[in-house]
């Protein structure tokens, strides 16, 4: 039996499921092609796949539906969203309902590959967290709740340490501006708290805070701790 990684691509446009299959074989990946949702049920409750590439715009199961769906039935699958580029409200949804990324159409290979990467990685993460996160000169002990940029040790507030422990946790993964205040501060949270709290954490992590490195903003949708190294 292969031992490539199976990705499932769900997408009803032959000429993008040619470019996926082309392009994905080539790395060293295996494709399976759904042209449907029901499809795309039908395969996952058979077959081991190790990350999924949902285009939104299906004809039969409206794509965040089928999201939800796929959630229920694989809830640790990793799943990249493919969209338009005015769907800025489709992006956050389908991120809310627990989409690991997503890429805007049209796409490079390159890009879908990168982001593919990462949530394996987190995939990875999640099943078994390190207790020390490193991505460049950041280091992030979360038993010790020790955070440190090269030598420098670096003092948080409790609120700070815990967006950035929240993002670290999903690194490499982008988290929309409603999961982050949900999670810290609940549901009523002020969105402004949100941005006070990651520029003065970009003020203390970042060497160029104006050029962030390692928080980094996804415009109009949330924001993304860069992957562990």
């Amino acid at each position: 039996m292969s031992n490539e990684p199976r990705i499932l691509v769900i997408d009803d446009e032959p000429p993008i499921r040619r470019l996926l299959r082309v392009g994905l074989t080539s790395q060293g990946y295996a494709v399976i092609e759904a042209p449907s949702g029901r499809t795309a049920l039908d395969l996952l409750a058979r077959e081991e796949v190790a990350l999924a590439i949902l285009d939104l715009g299906l004809p039969d199961i409206k794509g965040h539906d089928l999201l939800a769906q796929i959630r229920g039935l694989k809830p640790d699958l990793p799943v990249i969203v493919l969209s338009s580029r005015d769907d800025e409200a489709g992006k956050v949804e389908a991120l809310d309902l627990g989409a690991d990324d997503y890429v805007t159409k049209p796409f490079g290979m390159n890009e879908l590959l990168a982001r593919m990467r990462n949530a394996l990685r987190h995939q990875l993460a999640v099943g078994g967290e390190r207790p020390v996160f490193r991505a460049g000169d950041l280091s992030v002990d979360l038993v010790r709740r020790i955070v440190r940029v090269g030598e420098r040790e670096v003092k948080l507030s409790p609120k700070e340490y815990d967006v950035l422990r929240l993002l670290v946790h999903h690194a490499g993964k982008v988290l929309t501006h409603a999961h982050l205040l949900r999670e810290v501060w609940g549901t009523a949270a002020d969105p402004q708290y949100l941005r006070v709290y990651v520029r003065q954490l970009r003020q203390k992590l970042e060497p160029e805070p104006e050029r962030p490195r390692y928080i980094l903003t996804e415009t109009g949708v949330g924001y993304r701790m860069r992957a562990a190294d």
